[in-house]
C-alpha cells in the first residue's frame, strides 16, 4: 500500500510539474505577444504598420519620394531603438544586451545622418523620429 501511495504522489506531482510549466509557457507568451503588439501600435506614435509605411511610398519619385523615404525610415530606426531599450532593460541573455546596444548605435547614427540631409535639402523633419531620438538620448 506504501508503494500504491507513493507512486500516486509521484505521478501527482509530475502532473502537478507539467501543469505548472504550461501555464507559465502560456502566461509568458502571451505577455510577450502583448508587449510586440504595443511595440507595434505606438511604433515612434506613428500607428503605420511596415506595409502602410512601404504602401505610401509607391507612387512617389525624386524629392517626394526622398522625402517620405528619409521620415518612414527615421520612425522605423526609431522603433528598432525603442525596442533595444526594451531588450536592455528586460533581456535574460548579455548576447541580446550587446545587440541591443549596437542595434542602438548604429541606428542612432544613421537617424542623425538622415536629419542632416533633411535639413541640407530642405525636407520636412520626421513626425516624432527626432522627438524621439531626444527622448532616447535622455534615458
Amino acid at each position: 500500500m506504501k508503494k500504491e501511495a507513493m507512486l500516486y504522489g509521484v505521478i501527482g506531482l509530475l502532473i502537478g510539474v507539467i501543469i505548472a510549466v504550461f501555464a507559465t509557457s502560456y502566461a509568458v507568451n502571451n505577455s510577450h505577444e502583448g508587449m510586440i503588439s504595443n511595440m507595434m501600435d505606438m511604433h515612434s506614435g506613428s500607428g503605420m504598420s511596415m506595409s502602410d509605411m512601404v504602401a505610401g511610398l509607391e507612387n512617389k519619385s525624386g524629392d517626394a519620394f526622398d522625402e517620405a523615404f528619409i521620415n518612414e525610415m527615421i520612425d522605423h530606426h526609431q522603433g528598432a531603438i525603442d525596442m533595444a531599450n526594451l531588450a536592455k532593460q528586460n533581456a535574460k541573455h548579455d548576447e541580446i544586451k550587446n545587440l541591443a546596444d549596437a542595434i542602438i548605435d548604429a541606428q542612432t547614427k544613421e537617424i542623425n545622418e538622415m536629419q542632416s540631409w533633411q535639413k541640407q535639402w530642405g525636407y520636412s523633419s520626421s513626425s516624432s523620429g527626432s522627438n524621439d531620438m531626444m527622448n532616447m538620448m535622455a534615458h
